[in-house]
């Protein structure tokens, strides 16, 4: 069975239905319980839950404790080039923008490489925008064996490959990957995607599970908050996690929820996620996946990142910038960013503050071949 058919099998219902038919017992059920269902989930991001976060947030905060300790893991990303071919209505690369286009040369990556690496940081992502022409693999494992020699651990964030290039990339050194589904509402999905490669939902779906198949080491799923009702996009992610933690049990599975950020082009046909329904997401999330990685970005401020921490967050970017080669580059040099961040804490900041509310902050979690 593919995730599609997965996650289809098992949304075959009334959602608002559902929903509606949640008492309080089911909540209080799924909050004691130690291994939850996905109807225990969708108890815990139910209307009804809201008047029982704070019991949730408890349950959150002693699971990530008991598994994470009080660690919060410090990554940052390093943009290489902006140039997209696909044409998504709520990005800063749509290719219809008219932005500054750029892309590193292997030097340029080099320096940014050292300068990152200097600061301190073992973990980063490193991302590009969607243009196999622009980038292609041979520029990503070009890319790769140049960050592999100043970092443990790489991400990537690019256009989704086939399972043959995702091999040609974890042999390269890539060791985890994250693909954003966006929408998992199909309608949503092909509304919001205008034209390009992206549109092809079902080639998107399966690109965690193609990295899977290919030896990656761990990857990460998210929705982008705000294209549809968050309680639908939520819930799906589950499914797909749930799915591939079944499947491929030897991978580790995190989970992020980023909000729409403004960006060039702008979106208008939000909706809306308050603070306290994206706390809902994220503290359901923790009882329902106890051992998984739960980043928050800096699309985030800064005090809501901090009451997160406790709440089950156990991995937050710092020092970050989206412009291609920010981290050495002058603004007048680097390309367009892709969206404002809320966050622009450099790693002592980040590190002061998670000292401050009682955490260690960690750079490296983990030994690679190095």
């Amino acid at each position: 069975m593919s995730v599609y058919e997965y996650i289809k099998e098992n949304t075959d219902f009334d959602f608002y239905e559902a929903l509606d038919k949640i008492t309080d017992e089911d909540i209080k059920r799924a909050i004691n319980k130690k291994k939850l269902m996905p109807e225990d989930f969708l108890a815990l991001i139910s209307k009804g839950a809201e008047n029982y976060l704070e019991e949730i947030a408890q349950k959150a905060h002693k699971l990530t404790e008991q598994y994470f300790g009080k660690t919060v893991l410090l990554y940052t990303p390093i943009y290489l080039a902006n140039y997209c071919v696909n044409k998504c209505a709520y990005c800063g690369y749509n290719h219809d923008n008219d932005i500054h286009r750029k892309k590193l040369t292997l030097e340029e990556i080099e320096k940014e490489a050292i300068a990152v690496s200097k600061r301190g940081f073992k973990h980063i992502i490193f991302l590009t925008g969607e243009s196999q022409k622009d980038t292609p693999v041979e520029y990503i494992i070009d890319a790769t064996k140049i960050l592999k020699k100043y970092f443990s651990s790489l991400a990537i964030e690019i256009y989704p490959l086939t399972e043959e290039d995702y091999k040609r990339v974890v042999e390269a050194g890539v060791d985890s990957l994250t693909v954003y589904q966006e929408c998992y509402d199909e309608k949503i999905y092909d509304k919001v995607h205008v034209a390009g490669p992206k549109k092809n939902y079902k080639f998107r779906l399966d690109a965690i599970e193609r990295g899977c198949k290919a030896g990656i080491r761990s990857v990460n799923l998210a929705p982008l908050l705000g294209l549809n009702d968050w309680r639908i996009e939520v819930y799906k992610m589950m499914l797909h996690g749930l799915y591939l933690r079944k499947k491929y049990p030897e991978v580790e599975v995190g989970f992020s929820t980023p909000r729409i950020r403004p960006c060039v082009g702008g979106y208008n046909d939000l909706k809306e996620v308050s603070d306290k329904e994206l706390v809902q997401a994220i503290i359901a999330m923790r009882l329902m996946f106890p051992n998984c990685t739960l980043n928050i970005s800096s699309r985030e401020g800064r005090g809501f990142r901090e009451k997160l921490i406790p709440l089950g967050v156990n991995k937050v970017s710092a020092g970050v910038s989206t412009a291609i080669g920010g981290h050495t580059m002058d603004m007048e040099e680097a390309g367009e960013v892709q969206f404002d961040i809320n966050d622009s804490r450099d790693e002592n900041e980040m590190k002061e503050m998670i000292r401050n509310i009682g955490y260690e902050p960690i750079f490296k979690d983990w030994l690679g071949a190095f």
